[in-house]
């Protein structure tokens, strides 16, 4: 199968395909996935190097239980579950408190007052999120930061919607109320 038609293929449909016809193709959800994953292992974690080691571990975990995959789910949220699982056992390992890497790139390209105001804002954000318990920093790091929808963040953590919402709003109000507490 060409890169092309491979590309404009769903993730489900990749799934069937590696599982039916060519093993190979999986290469496409890693290469379609990897970066995010990667970044989203690193909020939870906060070590680029841990984080990717949790992403390759979930990736081969992934691979080799792909037949146990429900096509009528969202793959998306089954790799993120198996990514979220992967980074809370290295925590665990750890027994560390887990720091989010304030270190985003969001720079503009150009050298503006607006640019290192907004990075000190992200900077100063990221530090109030390492303040926040996991159960709160997980789903406002998957709403906001990896622009997931409350079902895939409730898919992705095992948590029924509304308690999604709940941590969701809590997280809100945490994390505003330790910012300001920063800023004092």
């Amino acid at each position: 199968m060409k890169h092309s038609e491979i590309k404009s293929k769903t993730d489900e449909e990749i799934v069937e395909i590696v599982r039916n016809y060519n093993k190979e193709q999986f290469v496409y959800l890693v290469r379609r996935y990897e970066d995010k994953l990667i970044r989203y292992a690193q909020y939870l974690i906060g070590d680029y190097d841990k984080a990717n080691d949790a992403v390759q571990q979930a990736f081969i975990k992934a691979y080799i239980n792909l037949n146990g995959f429900d096509l009528k789910k969202k793959f998306s949220s089954w790799i993120y579950r198996i990514v979220h699982n992967e980074a809370i056992n290295l925590i665990g390992k750890d027994k560390k408190t887990v720091i989010i890497n304030p270190d985003i790139d969001f720079d503009s390209g150009e050298n503006t007052e607006e640019d290192y105001l907004k990075g000190e804002l992200v900077a100063h954000t990221h530090e109030c999120l390492k303040k926040m318990a996991l159960i709160y920093r997980e789903p406002i790091s998957l709403y906001y930061l990896e622009n997931k929808s409350y079902k895939e963040i409730g898919d992705i953590l095992r948590l029924p919607i509304g308690t999604v919402s709940v941590r969701i709003n809590r997280a809100k109000v945490i994390l505003k109320k330790i910012c300001e507490k920063q800023i004092k």
